[in-house]
C-alpha cells in the first residue's frame, strides 16, 4: 500500500445543489438586470422603472375588485401597452365598479371560478392524458382553458370532453422539459450510495451523451444522479489499471455543457479543448466537497498504488482534495476559458493542511471510448 485514498465517498448521504457564484462588485448584478429588460423586453432603464410603478399600482387593486366583484369576476392581468390592469366581468352592470378603481373592463362569458373548475377537472383526469397533451392553464386574455398538443391528435379532444371540460386546444411543435445543466465538479450520487463530482462532458460520432469521471466511481454502480435529476447507468468503466469511466447521460432533461464549476472562486469556466498537461503548470481543480483548489503538476506518467490496486499514467499534482471530490474536473488555470487534463482519482492530506491528489488523464479516457469533449 502506498498510503494513498481515493477520494468518492462511500456511504450515501444528502448532498445540496451548489449554487453558481455571485458576480464580483455590488454594480454588476443591477446592470445584469437592466441588460436583460433590454435585450429580451426592450425597456431602457427609466421606461422599466415606469413599468415597475405601472404594475405595483395595478396589482394593489387586484385583490380588492376580486372580492368586491364575487361570483361576477373573470379573472384580472397587467396590460404593458395601457399600463393598466384589465379585469374581465361576467356581469356587463359591474363595468363601472372596475372602471371607478381605474382599471379597464372587459365583459366576458366565464367568471374565474368557472375557469377553475374547468382546469380542476383536467389535473382529476391528468392520469388518463393522452400522451400527446403537454400542458394546460387558464388563459385570462381569451377567458378560457388552454390544452396544449403535440401535432394533430383527436384523441385529446376526447380525454377533455370525457371529462366534462369545455377547452381551447392549441397545437405546439415541441414537448416541454426540464432544464438543467450537468456541469464538471458538481455533485452527481448513485443508488448504490456514494457521491462523487462529474468530470467532462462528452459525445459519441452517434451524438450519445456521457459523463467521463473516475473509474472507481463507475465501478460503484447503480443509476446516476446530478444536481437537477437523474443522468443514467454507467456505460464502462475501469479501475484498477485505470481511472476512468463513462456514465450514460439517457435523461432527455439534461443539458451537457462545456463548463466547470469554479464555486466561490466566481463564474463557471468553458473547456475549450484538452490536453495532457506539462510539469510545473498551474492547474486549478473542481469537486462537490471543497470546490475549487489549484496548484502545479508535479509529475505525468505517475503510478500510484491504491489498496485495490495501482494505477498507471496518472497526473500528479500538489492540489488538494478530499472525499467526494473523485472525479472531479481537472484544468488549466484560468477565469473564463480552460484545458481540460484529467479527473480526480486519490491522494493523501486534505484541503486544510495540504496534499497530493492524483488525476487520470481526459484525453486517456477519451481514446478508449472513442469520444470526444463537449465544448463551451
Amino acid at each position: 500500500m502506498g498510503g494513498y485514498a481515493l477520494l468518492a465517498v462511500g456511504t450515501a448521504i444528502t448532498v445540496a445543489a451548489p449554487a453558481n457564484a455571485a458576480p464580483a462588485g455590488g454594480s454588476s448584478t443591477s446592470s445584469a438586470i437592466q441588460e436583460a429588460l433590454q435585450r429580451d423586453l426592450g425597456l431602457s432603464p427609466q421606461q422599466a422603472q415606469v413599468r415597475f410603478q405601472q404594475e405595483q399600482v395595478a396589482f394593489s387593486k387586484e385583490k380588492t375588485l376580486r372580492i368586491e366583484l364575487g361570483d361576477t369576476y373573470g379573472g384580472s392581468r397587467f396590460d404593458a401597452a395601457s399600463g393598466k390592469l384589465v379585469v374581465g366581468v361576467t356581469d356587463a352592470s359591474r363595468v363601472s365598479q372596475v372602471t371607478a378603481e381605474g382599471a379597464v373592463a372587459e365583459v366576458v362569458q366565464h367568471s374565474a371560478a368557472e375557469l377553475s373548475a374547468t382546469q380542476s377537472k383536467l389535473e382529476q383526469g391528468s392520469a388518463s392524458a393522452p400522451k400527446s397533451v403537454t400542458s394546460w392553464y387558464t388563459d385570462v386574455a381569451t377567458n378560457s382553458v388552454v390544452v396544449e398538443v403535440l401535432g394533430s391528435d383527436a384523441s385529446a379532444a376526447s380525454w377533455a370532453k370525457s371529462l366534462g371540460a369545455n377547452v381551447r386546444f392549441v397545437t405546439v411543435a415541441e414537448r416541454p422539459r426540464t432544464l438543467w445543466n450537468v456541469i464538471g465538479g458538481q455533485a452527481i450520487t448513485t443508488t448504490a450510495g456514494a457521491r462523487c463530482s462529474a468530470g467532462f462532458n462528452a459525445r459519441s460520432s452517434s451524438g450519445a451523451r456521457y459523463v467521463i469521471d473516475a473509474g472507481h466511481c463507475g465501478n460503484l454502480g447503480g443509476t446516476w444522479s446530478g444536481t437537477g435529476g437523474t443522468l443514467g447507468t454507467v456505460f464502462r468503466s475501469s479501475f484498477p489499471g485505470n481511472d476512468y469511466s463513462a456514465i450514460n447521460v439517457s435523461s432527455s432533461s439534461a443539458v451537457s455543457t462545456g463548463l466547470v464549476d469554479r464555486y466561490s472562486a466566481g463564474s463557471d469556466v468553458r473547456v475549450t479543448g484538452s490536453s495532457g498537461g506539462s510539469v510545473g503548470q498551474a492547474v486549478c481543480r473542481s469537486g462537490s466537497t471543497t470546490g475549487w483548489h489549484c496548484g502545479t503538476i508535479n509529475a505525468l506518467n505517475t503510478t500510484v498504488t491504491y489498496s485495490q490496486g495501482s494505477v498507471n499514467q496518472m497526473i500528479r499534482t500538489n492540489v488538494c482534495a478530499e472525499p467526494g471530490d473523485s472525479g472531479g474536473s481537472l484544468v488549466s488555470n484560468g477565469t473564463s476559458t480552460v484545458t481540460a487534463l484529467g479527473m480526480t482519482s486519490g491522494g493523501s492530506g486534505n484541503c486544510s493542511s495540504g496534499g497530493t491528489t492524483f488525476f487520470q488523464p481526459v484525453n486517456e479516457a477519451l481514446s478508449a471510448y472513442g469520444l470526444s469533449l463537449v465544448l463551451g
